[in-house]
């Protein structure tokens, strides 16, 4: 079954709330790992969006949604974890990510744990939040019993101000947070700009999913023309599902960066298991789903198994084959992947395949016209007079078999939804047409129609007995 839009625009639509033209407060939330960020930007955004666990450092990528702190609506951020190291280590990356968006936010949300107290990596971090010079509010988090009471008093010796006492898993102190939150936002001069994106029009919504170290990370990277997701060589580097609008030809997209998913009997630690389950709930939220593989070994049985439950759930799909630059004999592999296609997906016939580069970015630009060609196909609306005289010329060309020795009657067929198309067909006997002949169905739709790769439900339905 797929999810309703009204479902969608519930789970994964913010939209703004401020005035028009005037761009919202940016609220990062920093810390070093474990100290509870992810729970209070969870608490903070009234959703449950960040994944959260007790290992350390499971927040790796930023995560943004709209919140309301101070009285306005904001832009809500949560960050990996502070570490004090350097080099290419992942840590390192995470780090230089942080420190990122601590530059570009306009209050910052220290979070220290006030049952362990301050440690050397608070200090550390402390002192590079007052270089930057931007409005902080220092949170005292885990502060549901008397254990913490010393952690409180030990904040005030970072310099950020008086502590702000909560417990973000309990739901406790945000009232005060909230008013701390407002103090800060006095300092805060937003100035108006021209609205880039019209918010009041809904994004095409594009989730990215395939195997561990598949590219894509890399592959929105390119997209958007900055490194806005944390990459790398090691593989399951992205653990929550990550939003990211962005603007393409006038037009409002989002993109949903998804963890890696390998085969179930594999996932073991409930850590991945969650990552998976996000990226399940991605596709589920989708529009449009980017199947995205290697090069070298495209088309495997993980691949497949992605690719079928895209359109189980009636997604519009578009097949990715990256890291391109690395394929010696290109004409002879592609010629093999298009037939790959054809014998590996029959139920998706004509889905776009695009190869490409997704680390130089060669041919990378063909990607989002196709994302959009298929969703303006998984988006159709046929006229009921049009596919009425579809059914008349299919059913004499090819009748539905007779079951038991009597005839099975199709009388009329309409389109009841759209994403994806779904047909009613009204006939005689619904049990007596076999899944052959609907196959027969909706693959003339597909073609007839042109809707190549869209994934297209059919049902047959009797019509009422008039002497019932």
């Amino acid at each position: 079954m797929g999810v309703s839009d009204d479902e969608i625009q519930n789970n994964y639509d913010d939209e703004a709330e401020n005035e028009p033209g005037l761009r919202k407060a940016i609220v990062t939330i920093v810390g070093r790992p474990n100290v509870g960020k992810s729970t209070l930007f969870n608490r903070l955004a009234k959703k449950k969006l960040a994944i959260v666990n007790d290992t350390p450092g499971v927040t790796r990528d930023r995560r943004e949604a709209q919140a309301r702190l101070g009285g306005e609506m904001v832009v809500l951020v949560d960050t990996a974890g502070f570490e004090d190291a350097e080099g290419e280590r992942i840590e390192a990356r995470m780090r230089a990510q942080t420190e990122a968006a601590v530059w570009a936010t306009d209050v910052v949300l220290f979070v220290y744990d006030a049952r362990v107290g301050i440690t050397g990596l608070d200090e550390i971090f402390a002192d590079f939040i007052r270089k930057t010079g931007k409005p902080t509010v220092l949170v005292a988090n885990k502060c549901e019993s008397r254990a913490s009471d010393a952690g409180v008093g030990e904040g005030y010796a970072l310099g950020l101000g008086d502590p702000i006492e909560v417990a973000a898993e309990h739901n406790l102190g945000t009232l005060e947070l909230d008013d701390a939150v407002n103090m800060a936002m006095r300092e805060v001069n937003l100035t108006l700009v021209e609205d880039e994106m019209d918010m009041s029009e809904a994004p095409v919504r594009i989730a990215v999913v395939g195997r561990p170290n598949a590219g894509k990370s890399t592959l929105i990277n390119t997209l958007i023309g900055q490194d806005r997701l944390l990459t790398g060589p090691e593989a399951g580097i992205t653990r929550d599902s990550i939003t990211i609008d962005w603007l393409w030809e006038g037009r409002r997209v989002q993109f949903h960066d998804t963890a890696g998913m390998r085969k179930k009997a594999r996932v073991q630690k409930i850590l991945e298991k969650l990552s998976v389950a996000d990226s399940l709930r991605a596709i589920k939220f989708a529009q449009v789903v980017v199947v995205l593989m290697d090069a070298e070994n495209a088309f495997d049985k993980q691949d497949m198994r992605l690719a079928d439950l895209c359109y189980r759930e009636g997604r519009a799909m578009v097949l990715a084959v990256t890291k391109w630059d690395l394929v010696k004999d290109k004409s002879e592999r592609a010629k093999d992947l298009r037939e790959k296609v054809e014998r590996l997906l029959p139920q998706m016939r004509g889905v776009p395949l695009i190869m490409f580069s997704g680390l130089t970015g060669k041919s990378v630009n063909r990607l989002l016209p196709a994302i959009e060609r298929v969703q303006i196909d998984w988006s159709a609306k046929v006229k009921t007079s049009d596919l009425n005289a579809w059914l008349s010329e299919k059913t004499q060309r090819h009748p539905p078999p007779a079951a038991n020795g009597r005839a099975v009657r199709l009388k009329y067929i309409s389109q009841t939804k759209t994403r994806p198309p779904t047909f009613v067909v009204k006939c005689s006997r619904e049990n007596a047409v076999p899944e052959s002949y609907k196959r027969y169905l909706i693959n003339g739709l597909r073609e007839d129609f042109n809707m190549p790769g869209i994934p297209i439900r059919l049902y047959v339905r009797a019509g009422a007995n008039p002497y019932t």
